[in-house]
């Protein structure tokens, strides 16, 4: 027999059984015990036709190819830096994957230096914890102003929405420049204080309530009661 025994959005725990049959295939933060799937973590049940995972509450960063983060620049050395992505271990970027144009001896300083906020992309990761970013790509840079604030990276996918809908709402509402990364850092930048920190608010509201049904309307008229 084929049942789903949890709801979608539910808070379960490691060993709570979340459907039985073998029509249901296990994924992210789940396993398959005899006919039954099993959460593995503390999280949020996500089941999508017939693949069931769970999205962890809490956990560092793990990092995977092609994932756009925000880091900061902690080290600089003679190829290149070290970046903070708020991972186990620090990523590197390289001098021939931030530029074509850095000349050998030249000072990296002139270019990033430390402190430097970056919007960068993971390109490669070992099973001995190297990790390989880029600045080179539409979009990647150093990030100038605004803010950087920190939420829980599993809570991501909540805060951009479905195809962007959620972040969408929040930058046509306030006018800043928003930019999520996947290692759960958002970087705020908009005209002035007030705007700044209403996004800081409502990002912090969804990723308190991000397991909650009506998100979307009540950071709709979360948005609206500040005009």
């Amino acid at each position: 027999m084929t049942k789903l025994l949890i709801n979608e959005r539910e808070i379960v725990v490691p060993g709570e059984e979340l459907a039985e049959g073998m029509d249901f295939l296990p994924s992210h933060g789940t396993y398959r015990d005899k006919d039954k799937i099993v959460s593995s973590k503390l999280g949020v049940v996500s089941v999508n036709k017939t693949i069931i995972k769970v999205i962890p509450l809490t956990g560092r960063y793990m990092p995977k190819i092609d994932d756009i983060v925000i880091g900061r620049v902690i080290e600089i050395g003679f190829y290149g830096w070290s970046v903070d992505i708020g991972s186990a271990y620090p990523a590197t970027l390289s001098i021939r994957d931030a530029t074509e144009f850095i000349d050998k001896g030249e000072n990296l300083t002139k270019y990033y230096d430390y402190g430097d906020i970056l919007a960068a992309q993971v390109i490669r990761t070992t099973r001995y914890n190297s990790i390989d970013i880029t600045t080179k790509g539409p979009g990647l840079k150093k990030l100038s102003g605004g803010k950087v604030i920190e939420v829980t990276p599993s809570k991501v996918p909540r805060m951009i929405g479905k195809q962007g809908s959620m972040i969408s709402m929040i930058k046509d509402a306030t006018g800043c420049n928003i930019l999520i990364g996947q290692n759960g850092r958002v970087w705020i930048k908009g005209t002035n204080l007030e705007n700044e920190n209403l996004v800081t608010k409502t990002i912090m509201k969804i990723e308190e309530e991000s397991h909650i049904d009506g998100l979307t309307d009540k950071i709709k008229k979360l948005l609206e009661s500040k005009k």
